[in-house]
């Protein structure tokens, strides 16, 4: 029996290990995606315990949490910390199989120096040595990311932001690039009762033409600021052209205040997405497109807690016809730019990676990725699957790789236990015999999908 998440946790043959504890294990990380805060990070931020650091923001325990009967008091409510890491530690005793399991011991051994076991026992224990830590000056949120062999982050930003906690990092003499993505989900939302609100964030452009034109505007501001990267978080992705007149009579009834109908919304999105996409190309950004997901289905607990409540869900699979006809379009006048698609729901796989293999060129490798397991597909099995898919039906070793999606500094704990997945994949087709064992290759290929194909796509510097 192997000892409990030891030196070997997820390898299973010396093939695997090698490629891990020589190649993977000591390789920088590009964090291309995530959410941290870079107010966060530009005033260096001190936690005072692990329920402040691990609890605050993290709706994937949230989840776990409500799903063992923990009373939402211990979870977003007025329970002390203490009292709220107790039943933390508790609801994690018994999770067994959860990717959380995993994720939260790797934290407490790679930045605490724990080795033992969480559980309600000992808490009390794992709350002091927490206390005694976070104390010190190696435990702020830049410390963290340092300690964690971060080179770039990409945080998630919107159009109307201002980007000074970005020009207040580029201005200090942190050593690690935090850059700004652009994420224009608020301005494609139309049928959001907000939407008004949000105009005026952009100074109220009074036509499509100027919407366009200022979002295009702050996209420059963004690549000044380093921006390498644009992201979209949707349902489906939208195709249903419309003549731009269409387009701005649709925009100008949503300013007198009437409600746009479902197609009136595919068409706006479907607009706006195109002329995005094709500035995208323009200055040779990335755009990544998210969808797949239905968002704050409890909407009694949306009421009370908001957003990013742990309420979440895989939708049906998405419309990959629409997908694909949206890429086609800015296929045909060559203006696709290079394109990372991701589905919460897993059954997408295959028809996604099919309808890349479509738009591929020899412009870049993998000009269009399969984007890592996201979500709730970012466990053991959901990685491998999403691995063993995209190398049999497209190349895994032009694969892009790991990133946190979090809003945790110690969450880079999972590139860990992605590299260790991958190792092991690599490893049984080599062991299987259905891959020669070639140090030198695939040495090469398992830190190009650790780092070097991130730093390369996104067009990052040494």
């Amino acid at each position: 029996m192997k000892r409990f998440m030891d030196r070997d946790f997820l390898l299973g043959s010396d093939t695997a290990k090698r490629l891990y504890h020589e190649v993977a294990k000591e390789l920088p990380i590009i964090d291309y995606h995530c959410h941290l805060s870079p107010k966060e990070i530009a005033e260096d931020r001190r936690f005072s315990n692990l329920t402040e650091l691990w609890l605050g923001a993290d709706h994937y325990k949230w989840r776990l949490m409500r799903s063992f009967g923990v009373a939402e008091r211990y979870i977003t409510g007025d329970a002390t910390d203490r009292e709220k890491f107790q039943k933390w530690a508790e609801t994690l005793e018994t999770a067994i199989g959860n990717p959380l399991y995993h994720w939260s011991h790797l934290e407490l051994r790679n930045y605490f120096g724990y080795d033992g076991v969480l559980n309600g026992e000992t808490a009390q224990a794992v709350w002091d040595l927490g206390i005694e830590k976070l104390r010190q000056p190696d435990f702020s949120a830049r410390n963290l990311i340092l300690h964690s062999n971060v080179k770039v982050i990409c945080t998630t930003d919107d159009p109307a932001d201002s980007l000074e906690w970005h020009e207040a990092i580029a201005n200090s003499d942190f050593a690690v690039r935090v850059l700004p993505s652009f994420r224009p989900d608020k301005a494609l939302a139309i049928d959001d009762p907000s939407y008004p609100d949000y105009l005026a964030r952009l100074k109220s452009p009074q036509s499509f033409a100027a919407l366009t034109e200022t979002l295009i505007e702050r996209l420059d501001f963004f690549a000044a600021h380093g921006c390498r990267v644009t992201d979209h978080g949707m349902a489906f992705v939208p195709y249903a052209p419309a003549a731009e007149e269409q387009v701005e009579a649709i925009y100008q009834r949503r300013l007198n205040g009437q409600m746009p109908t479902a197609l009136e919304t595919e068409q706006f999105k479907t607009a706006l997405l195109l002329k995005l996409g094709r500035a995208y190309r323009q200055r040779d950004l990335v755009m990544q497109l998210h969808f797949g997901v239905i968002r704050d289905l409890s909407r009694r607990v949306y009421a009370a807690l908001g957003a990013d409540a742990g309420i979440d869900a895989i939708g049906d699979p998405a419309s990959i016809n629409k997908l694909a006809a949206f890429l086609n379009a800015l296929d045909l006048t060559n203006e696709l730019p290079k394109t990372i698609l991701y589905s919460l729901n897993p059954n997408d796989d295959a028809a996604i990676e099919t309808v890349m293999g479509a738009f591929q060129t020899g412009e870049a490798k993998g000009k269009l990725q399969h984007g890592s397991a996201w979500w709730f597909n970012d466990h053991k099995n959901g990685m491998r699957a999403q691995m063993e898919s995209l190398a049999e039906r497209g190349h895994l070793a032009t694969f892009v790789g790991m990133l946190t999606d979090s809003r945790s500094f110690l969450s880079y704990a999972r590139h860990e236990y992605f590299r260790r997945i991958l190792c092991n994949l690599i490893g049984e087709w080599v062991e299987n015999g259905e891959y020669p064992n070639d140090p030198k290759r695939l040495s090469a290929i398992v830190g190009d999908i650790s780092f070097r194909n991130a730093r390369s796509y996104f067009g990052f510097s040494e």
